[in-house]
């Protein structure tokens, strides 16, 4: 099978904007990414991100009850309907509107949507299992509102749903036309209310404004008491009406809101970043916390009740509480900045970045979470490298330091600096791991420190411009530096010899790469170029113009096309494969590019990002939006559905002025850092969207057999007791999936057969035959079989299930599990053994004892 590089996760983000979903069982949470939604395994300790994007960052997401469909809504009102189990895109649709919010019916039938003030109700694509040429059937259209609307919310029998709007409203309404009635204004809010919810009996009804106000209704005639006759009152006479008003008395802003009815219990997040935990009816404050500095920007509780899912969007933060223990199941924040460098471990098992925000990120590369944090740096950090020896690793910042981490104890052991004030913006490390070398842009000297002492080697001059990269080769000896003076420099910082014969280039440097076995330097410059140079011999051997091929996406203010402009023509990072015959390259593009050495020819191009909210990711601009006042994106024409009080940027429809703290450029797609890694199935490239993973697709395994095989219960026993054929038999019966016959043929097979069998069985089925094992482990008689079973199985595939870890680690657990079991049973039947021979040994001596008296 061709070697193909595929996008398999999303690191160094885990929440940008919108909302978060839980899966119906509560244990993995749906979170957008860009343009782009992650899932967060809680239990299994793992993450990953689809890998289909929108154009556009995603506003709003929602999943099914049965956890089949996953429904994604981007800033523009374009949908992409995806099957969740598979993760394959099944239809793209438009709602012709901003999406403010988006929800399945309890029962799956309906989808609702919220665009402005109307709400529109849509059928499930499929839910009846009729193929239908247009998967979207519309229901219905509901209007009422005068503002905009914020959130919607379903009752449990699918048959009204409640809506909240900055009209300082809610309003009920009805599925059918025969519960039409029932639909009502509950009006008294003083501010816009940001969520409304039905008790679990549906009889009560719970509104939250964003002044902190919480209004109890109830279905019942004014001024009725519980000791009036309920068959007296005129059905014309009960509507609902507020029974009860509560504030939280919080210094800031209600910003978001979610009840879980089964245990009355609302939790509100604060502006201040603060959130509460309350008991309804009764209003008994249970808990507050503070998680973030901002705003708490979305809140969500699981089905059980147990678990608080928090986002908020300015740091980029994603919280998972339980609220009874008072502990965090899931602590997890991404670089609210740009993302400058990364680099593997030795091992390939972490990957580490470091971002404009001071802050140091070490990722566990299998289940895509954040280990730890180092926030030492003061200033924006430029370059990390990873020493080839032991688990340390090194950084440079623009706070002028170098910093040494110990990544077993997690902490800063070593800082080096500079004795006049710099800003290091490349850094190398002799594979020794003894001395580690930065070179910066304020002077055009290369600095060398001993990693012991800490102490200052030397200083290497001959550059006559800004040092731009450096890097070691793995003989650790040579160096090689890289300047804007347009040249490339090897060093031997070893010899004797302080001459250094310069490369000359055609342009600027950029970026230097060399050679694994260090015997060739690939060099890109501004011009575009990737020239290869052999290092002994000091000659160029190979040159790939990539101007052409890196080339594309317009800004929005470029009067000129993407195939003309010069910002992207050039490449700013590379990396060498692991033999060396294939190298990356990526820069102020939103390509990357993969090229084979000796034949100079592109093998692919990757495109990291098709999000038009990103500046260089359109080839082509529409002229229409271009006017006489700049570019129409860049002009408010919000109207009146702007809320002062909610944008970053106050300013009048139609002006392009206003509050001059406003970021008002878009973040421009770029690759500030690629690496291949170690192990060569995988590289990670370092963008404006977060840490991109591209890996080799070993997701699909071969099942012989999936061939011609009438699979039957009768052909399965026939392989069993004609053939003999254990294998066979065995993987025939967990391709039928009936326990009785997988338990039949399983105890049929001889001890002296198991390893054979179990060295033989594919891969595909290890995962289930574990289960079985541990499942039927507990209770069954034949303990040395099942033993037996589990060391032929670790010691033939005891490789595959290190390397897939967390895909068997609940498998595993349960092996674990059921030996530990087995074990205790024995220990306890052993030792009242143990005890009922020591007693019996003690009668017998008594009785014996006894027969000799009485015989004298």
């Amino acid at each position: 099978m061709k070697t193909e590089f595929k996008f398999s996760n999303l690191l160094g983000t885990v929440y940008r904007q919108g909302n978060l979903v839980f899966t119906p069982d509560g244990t993995c949470i749906l979170s957008p990414v860009g343009n782009r939604v992650s899932c967060f395994d809680l239990v299994n300790n793992k993450s990953f991100t689809f890998s289909y994007e929108h154009r556009k960052n995603i506003s709003r997401i929602a999943l099914n009850p049965q956890a089949t469909l996953l429904l994604s809504v981007d800033e523009d009102g374009k949908a992409i309907l995806v099957n969740f189990i598979r993760r394959t895109v099944i239809y793209h649709f438009s709602f012709k509107g901003r999406a403010n919010d988006i929800n399945f019916s309890p029962d799956g039938k309906y989808i609702s949507i919220t665009t402005f003030r109307q709400i529109q109700l849509w059928r499930t694509p499929n839910y009846n299992e009729d193929r239908e040429f247009a998967p979207f059937i519309r229901h219905r259209i509901y209007t009422g509102h005068h503002a905009e609307i914020t959130a919607l919310t379903w009752s449990r029998d699918s048959r009204f749903f409640l809506t909240t709007s900055k009209d300082l409203t809610a309003r009920i309404y009805s599925v059918n036309s025969d519960d039409s009635v029932a639909a009502t204004v509950l009006a008294g809010h003083r501010d816009a209310v940001i969520g409304a919810y039905f008790s679990s009996d549906q009889e009560t009804i719970y509104t939250v404004s964003r002044d902190g106000a919480l209004f109890t209704w109830k279905y019942q005639v004014p001024g009725f008491k519980e000791d009036d006759d309920v068959m007296d009152i005129e059905e014309e006479r009960v509507r609902w009406i507020t029974v009860r008003r509560d504030y939280f008395r919080q210094d800031a802003k209600a910003r978001c809101a979610a009840f879980h009815c089964d245990t009355n219990i609302l939790v509100v997040g604060f502006s201040s970043g603060v959130f509460g935990i309350y008991e309804l009816p009764d209003f008994n404050m249970i808990h507050t916390l503070s998680i973030s500095q901002n705003d708490v920007d979305f809140v969500t509780i699981n089905k059980t009740g147990e678990w608080l899912a928090f986002g908020a969007s300015k740091l980029g933060q994603l919280l998972v509480w339980e609220w009874q223990s008072e502990s965090y199941i899931l602590k997890q924040q991404g670089h609210y900045d740009a993302i400058n460098c990364l680099t593997y471990s030795p091992d390939g098992s972490k990957i580490i970045t470091g971002a404009d925000d001071g802050k140091i990120k070490v990722w566990d590369a299998v289940s895509g979470f954040a280990i730890v944090t180092f926030t030492e740096h003061i200033s924006a950090v430029t370059a990390i490298e990873f020493s080839k020896r032991g688990n340390v690793l090194f950084s440079a910042s623009l706070d002028g330091s170098i910093r040494a981490w110990d990544l077993i104890r997690y902490r800063n052991f070593r800082t080096f600096t500079a004795p006049e004030r710099l800003q290091f913006s490349s850094l190398a490390v002799d594979p020794s791991g003894e001395v580690v070398c930065a070179g910066s842009l304020d002077d055009f000297e290369i600095h060398l420190w001993s990693v012991q002492t800490g102490q200052l080697l030397d200083r290497l001059s001959g550059h006559e411009g800004p040092i731009s990269c450096l890097s070691f080769a793995d003989d650790g000896g040579t160096l090689a530096s890289a300047s804007w003076d347009k040249t490339v420099r090897i060093w031997d910082i070893f010899g004797r010899h302080v001459s250094v014969e310069p490369f000359e280039q055609q342009a600027d440097v950029l970026a230097i790469a060399l050679r694994p076995d260090s015997k060739q330097v690939a060099v890109a410059t501004l011009d575009g170029h990737i020239s290869f140079w052999d290092v002994s011999m000091g000659r160029q051997v190979g040159i790939i113009d990539g101007r052409n091929d890196t080339s594309g996406g317009r800004y929005i203010e470029d009067r000129f096309t993407a195939k003309n402009s010069a910002r992207s023509k050039s490449f700013r990072t590379l990396s060498y494969n692991s033999d060396g015959s294939c190298i990356l390259a990526g820069g102020n593009s939103k390509y990357i590019c993969l090229y084979d050495i000796d034949n100079e020819v592109l093998l692919r191009k990757y495109t990291i990002s098709r999000n038009m909210s990103l500046e260089g990711t359109v080839d082509f601009l529409n002229s229409k939006n271009m006017t006489d006042a700049g570019p129409l994106q860049l002009v408010d024409d919000a109207g009146e559905a702007s809320d002062l009080e909610d944008r970053m940027d106050k300013t009048l429809p139609g002006a392009s002025r206003g509050d001059l703290s406003a970021r008002k450029v878009k973040p421009a797609i770029r690759t500030a850092a690629i690496r291949f890694s170690p192990t060569g199935r995988a590289f990670a490239a370092a963008s404006t969207e977060g840490l991109l993973v591209y890996s080799v697709d070993d997701e699909f395994y071969f099942d012989p057999f999936d061939l011609d095989v009438d699979v039957t219960p009768a052909t399965t026993l026939a392989a069993l007791h004609r053939e003999h054929d254990y294998l066979k038999a065995l993987v025939m019966s967990f391709r039928l999936n009936e326990r009785y016959l997988i338990h039949q043929i399983y105890e049929s097979i001889q001890i002296r057969d198991i390893p054979i069998v179990a060295r033989r069985v594919p891969v595909v089925y290890l995962a289930q035959l574990l289960r079985f094992i541990a499942s039927i482990m507990e209770d069954s008689p034949h303990l040395e079989f099942h033993l037996r079973w589990i060391d032929a199985l670790l010691t033939s595939h005891g490789q595959f299930f290190k390397s897939h870890r967390i895909e068997y680690a609940s498998d595993l657990r349960g092996i674990q599990k059921g030996v530990a079991k087995v074990q205790q049973d024995l220990v306890r039947l052993s030792d009242e053994n143990a005890y009922l021979l020591t007693y019996l040994l003690k009668e017998k001596e008594s009785f014996d004892s006894y027969m000799y008296i009485a015989k004298t």
